[in-house]
This record gives C-alpha cells, sequence and structure tokens, in this order.
C-alpha cells in the first residue's frame, strides 16, 4: 500500500484502493477463479517457493483478487498487511489461535457473540490455554484479569447485541504493561465509524459478511495488523490450516467496499432516528444505541467512535411474547440473525445468536427475554418508523 493512497479520503480508497489490471485493462477489478499459478520454467518455480521470486503459488495462499481485497482494507484500516478469510468466525479463531499456546493465557470481555463466546471459554482450554472472563466494561476488572503469561486481550466494541462501549485505549494501556497483543472485534463499529489501530490496538477483526459485504450475498472474514505480527504468526497458520476466502467473495466483497461510506452513514442515521423513536414508546423498556446520551458508556464514546453505529438494541416490557409478536407483525423489517445490510433485519438474541449461552450467564449480560437486535438498513427512515410503530402495537 502507497503512501500516496493512505493520504486519501476514505471514499476514493474504498472505489481505486487495491486495484490491479490485468493487460485487457478492464475497470472493475478482475475475479482471478483459479486454483493454482503456472511458472515458466522448474527453476522458476523453485525460486517462487523458496520466496526468492515474487508470484503467487496456490489461492489458499495467495491470489490477486483477495490481495486487492486486502490491501484496499490496509488502506480503510491504515493497517501493513492483511489476510481474507473465509468467514468472519475464521478471523477470529485465527486471529487469536496462531499466537497462543498451552499455557498462555487469553483475557477477554464476557460480552461477545455467541460463537465468540465458545472460542474462548470452550476450545482454548482444550489445548491448555488459560482464559478468564470480565465485565469489559469494567476498567479495574482489565487490570485485575491480567497475569504475567497473558498474552492476548479480545473484546468487541460495541458489543453483540447489547451495544456495550469498551475503552479501547485502557484496555491497550493494561495490554502493555505485561506485553500481550490487543484484538478487537471492530464488526459492530466498522471500520468507518471506529479506527482500532490509531487507538493502540494491534489486530482487528472483520466478519466481512456483514457491513463490508452490506448485500446479503457472500460469508467472508478479514484480519488486519502490522507486517511484523502477521509475518511471525498469521503467515504459517493462514498457509497451513486453510481458512481462505474464495476468490469470488473476495471479488464480492471489493464491489461492496465502493459504496460502503455511504451505506454506513445513511444506516447509522436511520438508526439515531429509529434509536430517537423507540426511547418515547410506552412498550419499551430501554433503548441501548451509542448516538444516544443516555447510552451507559456516553463519556467513552466520542473518544472512540465517529458515530452511533448502524445497531439499535431495545427491551421490550412484555418479553419474550412481546418481542415474537413485536417482529411478526414487521412488514418492511425482516427477521434475520445478520447485520449490517442494506435491508433491514431483526433479531431475538436469547434464542437465536446467544441462545447456547446458560439463562445466568444472558441475564449477566442483559440479554433479556424481551431483548430485540435492530440491524437498520437503507430503507427510508420513514418507511421504518412506521412500520416499528405498527409493530409496537401488536407488542402489549
Amino acid at each position: 500500500m502507497t503512501d500516496t493512497w493512505r493520504k486519501l479520503g476514505a471514499s476514493t480508497q474504498m472505489v481505486h484502493g487495491g486495484s490491479l489490471r490485468s493487460h485487457f485493462g478492464e475497470t472493475s477489478e478482475a475475479m482471478f477463479l483459479t486454483q493454482g499459478f503456472v511458472y515458466e520454467s522448474a527453476e522458476a518455480a523453485e525460486a517462487r517457493f523458496k520466496g526468492e521470486a515474487d508470484g503467487f503459488i496456490y489461492s489458499r495462499y495467495a491470489n490477486p483478487t483477495n490481495e486487492m481485497f486486502e490491501q484496499r482494507m490496509c488502506a480503510l484500516e491504515g493497517a501493513e498487511a492483511a489476510r481474507s478469510m473465509a468467514s468472519g468466525m475464521a478471523a477470529v479463531s485465527a486471529s487469536i489461535l496462531c499466537q497462543v499456546r498451552a499455557g498462555d493465557h487469553v483475557l477477554a470481555a464476557r460480552a461477545l457473540f455467541g460463537s465468540c463466546r465458545w472460542i474462548i471459554e470452550t476450545l482454548l482450554p482444550r489445548y491448555g490455554v488459560e482464559i478468564t472472563l470480565v465485565d469489559g466494561t469494567d476498567p479495574a476488572a482489565w487490570e485485575q484479569g491480567v497475569r504475567p503469561n497473558t498474552k492476548v486481550l479480545f473484546f468487541e466494541s460495541p458489543t453483540n447485541p447489547t451495544l456495550e462501549v469498551i475503552d479501547i485505549t485502557h484496555v491497550v494501556a493494561v495490554a502493555r504493561s505485561v506485553g500481550a497483543k490487543v484484538i478487537i472485534d471492530n464488526v459492530f463499529a466498522t471500520p468507518i465509524l471506529q479506527k482500532p489501530l490509531e487507538l493502540g490496538v494491534d489486530i482487528v477483526v472483520y466478519s466481512t459478511t456483514k457491513h463490508i459485504d452490506g448485500q446479503g450475498r457472500c460469508l467472508g472474514g478479514v484480519v488486519l495488523s502490522d507486517q511484523e505480527w502477521v509475518d511471525e504468526h498469521l503467515h504459517d497458520y493462514f498457509r497451513h490450516s486453510g481458512p481462505s476466502m474464495s476468490p469470488f467473495n473476495a471479488w464480492v466483497m471489493l464491489k461492496g467496499l465502493e459504496t460502503l461510506p455511504l451505506r454506513v452513514a445513511a444506516q447509522t442515521s436511520n438508526a439515531g432516528r429509529i434509536a430517537n423513536f423507540l426511547a418515547e414508546r410506552p412498550e419499551v423498556g430501554r433503548v441501548i444505541y451509542p448516538g444516544r446520551p443516555d447510552h451507559p458508556q456516553a463519556n467513552i464514546i466520542p473518544k472512540q467512535m465517529e458515530g452511533g453505529s448502524t445497531l439499535v438494541a431495545f427491551e421490550l416490557k412484555g418479553g419474550k411474547k412481546a418481542a415474537f409478536a413485536f417482529e411478526n407483525a414487521l412488514k418492511i423489517v425482516r427477521i434475520s440473525n445478520n447485520l449490517g445490510d442494506a435491508k433491514s433485519l431483526v433479531t431475538h438474541p436469547a434464542t437465536t445468536t446467544h441462545k447456547n449461552l446458560s439463562e445466568e450467564v444472558r441475564a449477566e449480560l442483559g440479554i433479556s427475554d424481551g431483548l430485540v437486535r435492530l440491524s437498520v438498513g437503507l430503507e427510508d427512515a420513514d418507511d421504518l418508523v412506521a412500520d416499528c410503530d405498527q409493530a409496537l402495537a401488536a407488542a402489549v
């Protein structure tokens, strides 16, 4: 990634960054649907495998389309290097597993997407990695949780689904005290609204399935960091364990990035409008939205976010029955566990994304039976408000 691209605005980078044209001079990025690559000679193949000559070897290792996507993500994130993955969970697991071993300790916030929490709570201990879960919004909990053998601090901010906001710079300072690396899942903030690397975070992961694709088409993930960390930890893990993204999906992600700034801005505006509407409704017990002054971490948000997110969480007073009635009554908003889509989507976390957590853990995290997570799309804001209005009438 050249310095020229880094100096340009995000919208320009998302249209042009990382572009690699073949001799045909195509306007749209080419899609290289190939498993492998050929060499001019046996000597050329040997040199490429030895790292003495540039070039692609095998699409599990690297592919021209994937490389364009990775470079464009680096331009947006301000990262030196990236690896595209088959899914968001492939990115999360790779970012952790590539750098820990038996006897190491991982400290994580307790408020995590269900599959992320499974990686921390269930998978890592199987291989002798010690883990601790803490209240991520409590600065003292991070300080008390670190150990001399802590290698990774992992968290989401905002969190899924209760939109807690964690003080990123404080977590980074705690990690520095023991020489640990910080990984953040930045999906809910998007790379448009939050720049973790600028705040000192070491590794950023995304499910590109969400806002980066943004139109419900393909699975994907990406891990971004500095070149040294990627070379030392992620490179060999990635080559040999095989979590690579399909070149077709990488091409779709490139197309998604072209409109990402526009989509996130419009969705965030819509989300703020809906959050304010819901906050005035008697059927709603509480609204959680990072763009509102009544958010529990409202004092932290302006320090690290440029907007309030495209997600709104709210609790219906009537519990599960009211939540289900609300969802079933919606006409425009569709029921789905995905998020970040151009279409507005709603889900009931207690029975979907976080259903595998015990009732006690869900209560600890604030995931009540009445909690609804709304991913706000690109529809007309008045239409979305009207749809929520009529659905709330069914939720009494």
